[in-house]
């Protein structure tokens, strides 16, 4: 009888799991703006009353789990009206949001803020938490997706806002200002194709609801996470240089110069052999939803673009270093991934360890020819073993050395070590990114996997040369942290960055034309006048001189082109020049430079829009919005 009553205890229990079940399925929608229909990426979808959510990705569309009909879904994103919705036995829901110019505090943001509050420490800005978390969301990275939905942004735990270690650190960069052309006319500086500090900074302002701080904003790495339609390189160079003169909108009287390269693109198919070794932070401070969890599914997606040639290994880190994958075919997708997903964060933070050990796992399997990488993942919070930036900056130099280059991946917020991170990628012949979401990983890792994993060419330098018949003084905007010294350019020993198959790289220098009055000159000097030489009869404005490597060799090979001032009128100008200086305007204002001029968010509004073009990817649409919630926070 005991028996009989147990097994209808059990059956009953089961049906009733079996109903629950029933009743889990997924909705699915798009959030628009009401007010002009554009598709609200980054917005916040939660379920009311429950710790769980999603967040919409760069088309506005979402899924989201559900258990109920009764369920109810509360819509939100910074700068809209937040609006609640009955499931009921609805499948599909859309959603317009009304845009609100209310005061940000009164909105739901999605995320973890850290303070404006800023301790200098030496050469780096500490921010350290002292508000209350807004509300955040949980979402299960893996909950299935309707076939055909994109996967959603990855959202955020709340950390506790009085965590003493949670601390970001950032580099300290003074702005460099106008040099004179007739006492320097030479500037020499390393290409950049990092572009860390865009997502970083949208990071700040999506989620955490607050603006960024000034030393988070580099205005090259914000105008080179777009991608430009230079032409394709024709002849023997892997690299095409383009350049365009306009006025300056933000500083009446300047001009801008700007310099756009463009490295070949090699086809994926004819792509050398990758040897990669994944070196992954899985120390306690890994712990969190934006850390190893996104960092699991951001490394699943570029497993599924390896080949059968390709090998992974895997490395991790905490207490100690280990192997925990050896090298493995890229066909094997389903080993590396289960791999990934056995991982697990504690420990404290053996960092040097980690990458001595990847680097010697990635030569004992080099490919000749090939991509030979290591992969590292982290929040950059290294306190074990190697760990001061000299230390591991010398690890790296010596190591890249050997063909094994390195990409840095950062990931997580509140402990946050930008200016170690972007040390080690700049020392190792690699690049570095930050990924806030899983739509971020797309980008990085299917969108833009060539550029972000073959080089086509290395150290690479710009050289200018100004005429000072035409050129009084002149300032490059961003690439503080890139200069070089001009005999460094023909110094093959002298390290500098790298191009990957397909990458562009856009600089843009600020103008003062001779003759021409500006309050960022110096008071002109009795006695000095320019020296007549030959440059006194060119009509050329510049020089523009590159130097590269090609991956495997050890001597740079020189370019030079030209320019001109062909007067072109701003509205003439390409949509590749345009909205790379609406990028660079909103990199002024945020990072308030003392050469922002009348630099003002209308403005910058107005060029962005009119030089959006096709963005079949949406990432200058979200660029617009990233600029409204910044003139809204920036009133507060």
């Amino acid at each position: 009888m005991k028996t009989r009553i147990l097994i209808i205890v059990a059956s009953l229990a089961i049906l009733v799991g079996v109903i629950a079940n029933a009743q889990d399925r997924i909705v699915t929608g798009t959030v628009t703006a009401n007010s002009d229909g554009s598709p609200i990426s980054g917005a916040t979808i939660s379920l009311k009353g429950a710790n769980r959510g999603t967040t919409t990705d760069k088309d506005g569309k979402y899924a989201i789990k559900i258990s109920s009909e009764k369920d109810v879904l509360v819509f939100s994103s910074v700068g809209f009206v937040s609006q609640e919705v009955k499931v009921k036995s609805k499948s599909v829901i859309n959603v317009k949001l009304a845009d609100t110019m209310q005061h940000l505090d009164e909105v739901v943001v999605s995320g973890y803020s850290t303070t404006k509050k800023k301790h200098l420490t030496g050469s780096t800005i500490t921010i350290k938490p002292e508000e209350k978390s807004r509300a955040a969301y949980n979402i299960n990275p893996n909950l299935a997706q309707p076939a055909g939905m994109p996967a959603p942004r990855m959202s955020y735990d709340a950390q506790p806002a009085d965590k003493e270690t949670n601390s970001e650190e950032y580099k300290s960069e003074k702005e460099v200002g106008f040099k004179a052309t007739n006492k320097d006319p030479q500037t020499t500086f390393s290409i950049d194709v990092d572009r860390a500090a865009y997502a970083n900074v949208r990071r700040f302002l999506f989620n955490n609801g607050q603006m960024p701080p000034k030393e988070a904003v580099r205005i090259e790495e914000m105008i080179n996470y777009f991608d430009y339609n230079y032409a394709q390189p024709m002849g023997k160079d892997p690299i095409a240089i383009h350049t365009e003169m306009t006025d300056s909108p933000w500083n009446k009287g300047l001009k801008l110069l700007h310099i756009g390269l463009q490295a070949k693109t090699i086809p994926t198919d004819n792509l050398p052999a990758s040897n990669l070794v994944f070196l992954i932070d899985v120390s306690g401070s890994m712990n969190e939803q934006n850390k190893l969890p996104l960092l699991k599914a951001a490394f699943k997606l570029l497993v599924d673009q390896l080949r059968e040639q390709d090998k992974v290994a895997i490395v991790v880190y905490a207490g100690a270093a280990g192997l925990v994958l050896p090298p493995t075919s890229g066909k094997d997708k389903s080993k590396i991934k289960d791999a990934l997903d056995n991982l697990s964060a504690g420990g404290s933070t053996a960092g040097g360890a980690g990458v001595q050990l990847a680097y010697k796992t990635a030569a004992e399997n080099l490919v000749k020819n090939g991509n030979n990488r290591v992969i590292l993942a982290t929040d950059g919070d290294f306190n074990v073993g190697v760990s001061s930036s000299d230390e591991l900056e010398k690890l790296i130099e010596t190591k890249r050395k050997s063909g094994v280059f390195l990409s840095v991946l950062g990931f997580g917020m509140g402990n946050y070590k930008d200016a170690k991170m972007e040390v080690l990628a700049d020392k190792g012949n690699g690049n570095y990114a930050y990924i806030d979401n899983l739509m971020e990983a797309e980008k990085i890792f299917v969108e833009e996997f060539g550029g972000t994993l073959f080089t086509v060419a290395k150290d690479v330098k710009l050289q200018l040369e100004f005429n000072p018949k035409y050129v009084a003084a002149y300032r490059l905007i961003g690439y503080e942290n890139r200069a070089l010294a001009n005999e460094d350019f023909k110094n093959d020993a002298k390290d500098a960055g790298e191009m990957g198959s397909g990458h562009t790289v856009t600089a843009i220098y600020e103008i003062v034309p001779a003759g021409t009055e500006s309050a960022y000159l110096a008071d002109k000097l009795k006695y000095q006048t320019f020296l007549q030489t030959s440059a006194s009869n060119s009509d050329e404005v510049c020089t523009v001189k590159i130097r590269y490597k090609l991956p495997d060799k050890e001597v740079s090979i020189p370019m030079e082109i030209s320019v001109k001032d062909k007067h072109t009128k701003l509205a003439e100008t390409s949509e590749n020049m345009r909205f790379a200086m609406a990028v660079a305007e909103f990199g002024l204002l945020i990072r308030d430079s003392n050469f922002r001029g009348t630099a003002n968010y209308d403005h910058i509004l107005e060029l962005a829009k009119n030089a959006k073009g096709k963005d079949e990817e949406g990432y200058r649409a979200e660029f617009l919005k990233l600029v409204k919630t910044a003139k809204m926070l920036d009133k507060q």
